[in-house]
C-alpha cells in the first residue's frame, strides 16, 4: 500500500485528476502498452521489414521457422453442421451448379451429369472348399 495521500473535496468526493486508485488501471495500462508496441512494430516493419525477414530467413532459418509456427494458432476449431440435410432445395441446386462449374473449369469442357441406375450383375458362385482327407 502506498503512503500517498488521496486528495478529496470537502464533501468527500475525489478531487479532479485523483481517482483514488493509487495503482491506476493495470489492465488499461497493459492495453495501452500493447497498442503502442504494435504501432511501433508496424512502423519499423514499414521501414525495413521485408529486408529484415529476408536476412533472418537466410542467416537464421530456425528462428524464421519458429516465428512462422508462432503465427499459426495451436487449435483450429472445425465444426460440421448438418451438411446436405440442413440445406434448402435452393441451396442444393446452387451447390450442384457450383460443382458443375468447377468441373467445367477443371476439365476445360462442359461438365455433364450422367443419369443412370446401377445394374445388378450376377456374381460368380463361391469356389468349392477342399474337403479334408482323413
Amino acid at each position: 500500500m502506498s503512503n500517498q495521500v488521496i486528495e478529496r473535496k470537502p464533501n468527500g468526493q475525489f478531487a479532479k485528476g485523483s481517482s483514488g486508485n493509487l495503482g491506476g488501471n493495470a489492465q488499461r495500462s497493459r492495453h495501452a502498452l500493447n497498442a503502442d508496441t504494435i504501432r511501433e512494430m508496424h512502423a519499423a516493419f514499414r521501414q525495413g521489414g521485408r529486408e529484415a525477414i529476408d536476412k533472418v530467413m537466410r542467416t537464421q532459418p530456425a528462428v524464421f521457422l519458429k516465428l512462422l509456427v508462432l503465427l499459426v494458432p495451436r487449435e483450429m476449431p472445425v465444426e460440421h453442421t448438418g451438411g446436405v440435410k440442413a440445406m434448402t432445395e435452393d441451396q442444393i441446386v446452387d451447390a450442384i451448379a457450383a460443382i458443375e462449374g468447377f468441373l467445367a473449369r477443371r476439365s476445360g469442357e462442359t461438365a455433364k451429369v450422367i443419369e443412370g441406375e446401377a445394374e445388378v450383375v450376377p456374381s460368380l458362385p463361391a469356389p468349392a472348399r477342399p474337403t479334408k482327407a482323413s
